[in-house]
């Protein structure tokens, strides 16, 4: 058990409209933390109306000679460096709560499916063209101090929290004296349902699954396992039903190795 960082008592003096905190502490460089992806989503998807979610990077400060930082030519940059990722999500935190957790997800798209460098600034601000952002705004803030600043609360709150690895779990209830629950690693999905509801003192039940043109709006891109996974089918039947809204052209499918992604359809 941790306590709750002095920095966060002094910010949440109202009570919580959930009853439950949950911080999600990850470093855009380590694998299980995308592993961690589709089980968070659908924690989010079952039981968003139990607990507020806060995402906190867990990485290292970048140092002050990252190449090309200091510049007024970072459009042009094509350097690389493992701060890039951090600094980028940050960037688009700037333009939004769900923009930065959109650009997590298209992050994990790159790296993981199109198996490019996310480390490099050009595929970062290709990833920020991809989903839309204000780039010039975004390469505008990537360079400045402020996103130093915002990293640094995220440094601060690890600390406080003890949290020494990614992914951790901390949890928190509605009294902010009460101590906070601290879960490190990767588990399944039904390990971090079991600490709900034991944190809720009762039985949960999860929420229906929204339609799916809904999801989509929630998530942008999705994988077969991760719909079966939520609307809790077989991935055969994800997959049949996936097809027919394909040939009605309100999916598009992008395949990536052995790995498919579905998003709503664009209208032209």
């Amino acid at each position: 058990m941790i306590p709750r960082p002095i920095m966060e008592k002094q910010l949440n003096t109202s009570p919580l409209t959930k009853p439950i905190e949950l911080y999600v502490f990850i470093d855009p460089t380590c694998d299980d933390c995308w592993a961690l992806q589709p089980i968070l989503r659908k924690l989010q998807v079952d039981y968003d109306r139990y607990f507020t979610l806060r995402v906190i990077l867990r990485t290292s400060l970048p140092t002050m000679n990252i190449p090309c930082r200091s510049t007024d030519s970072m459009e042009t940059c094509d350097k690389f460096h493992a701060s890039f990722p951090s600094l980028a999500i940050k960037a688009a935190e700037f333009q939004g709560k769900r923009a930065g957790y959109r650009f997590i997800s298209k992050m994990f798209e790159y790296s993981y499916l199109k198996s490019k460098n996310v480390t490099s600034f050009s595929v970062l601000v290709e990833i920020a063209n991809q989903l839309l952002l204000d780039v010039e705004e975004f390469t505008r803030d990537f360079s400045s101090q402020n996103v130093l600043r915002s990293l640094q609360v995220d440094l601060y709150m690890a600390r406080e929290m003890e949290v020494n690895e990614a992914p951790t779990f901390v949890f928190f209830n509605e009294n902010i004296e009460d101590e906070g629950l601290k879960v490190s690693g990767l588990y399944t999905y039904d390990v971090y349902e079991q600490i709900l509801e034991e944190l809720l003192g009762h039985h949960i039940i999860p929420e229906p699954p929204p339609a799916l043109d809904d999801l989509f709006r929630r998530f942008d891109t999705l994988t077969t396992n991760e719909i079966a996974e939520i609307y809790r089918i077989t991935e055969s039947s994800a997959e049949r039903e996936l097809k027919k809204r394909l040939l009605q052209q309100h999916v598009e499918r992008l395949s990536f190795q052995k790995t498919t992604l579905w998003r709503k359809k664009t209208q032209s």
